[in-house]
């Protein structure tokens, strides 16, 4: 899930240049359903049957807040597992390259073997 704001230069640049790249786009659709999410939304969202809203005082919607355990940067990238219970948020702008490193973590299962660091030492060799 790619959550982001309409004010990020950051999430404009990732869409135009990372979202784009062909390699990434065949990826996504062979191995997530993707989501995009504006964190600032003011619809209410169903989740996990609960609804969620847009809480002023945080300038976000509820769900975001708590997809992203409150740590409200942009762009974000949250992975959900087979039961969209999150796995983890994983913040920043990453290149189409960066990206699939970590595309291949969630969409392979390899984060229930491995620890990031590792297969990220593997993967760059």
């Amino acid at each position: 899930m790619d959550i982001y704001t309409e004010w990020c230069g950051w999430c404009k640049k990732m869409d135009k240049s990372t979202f784009t790249d062909p390699v990434v786009i065949d990826y996504l659709n062979k191995h997530f359903y993707s989501v995009k999410l504006d964190a600032e939304t003011k619809d209410t969202i169903t989740y996990k049957a609960k609804d969620y809203t847009f809480v002023p005082a945080y300038k976000s919607n509820e769900v975001a807040a708590y997809l992203l355990n409150g740590q409200m940067g942009y762009p974000t990238s949250v992975y959900l597992d087979e039961k969209t219970d999150p796995i983890t948020a994983v913040p920043g702008y990453y290149t189409a390259d960066q990206l699939l490193l970590i595309l291949k973590y969630f969409g392979e299962d390899i984060y229930k073997t491995k620890k990031w660091e590792e297969y990220q030492a593997e993967s760059t060799k």
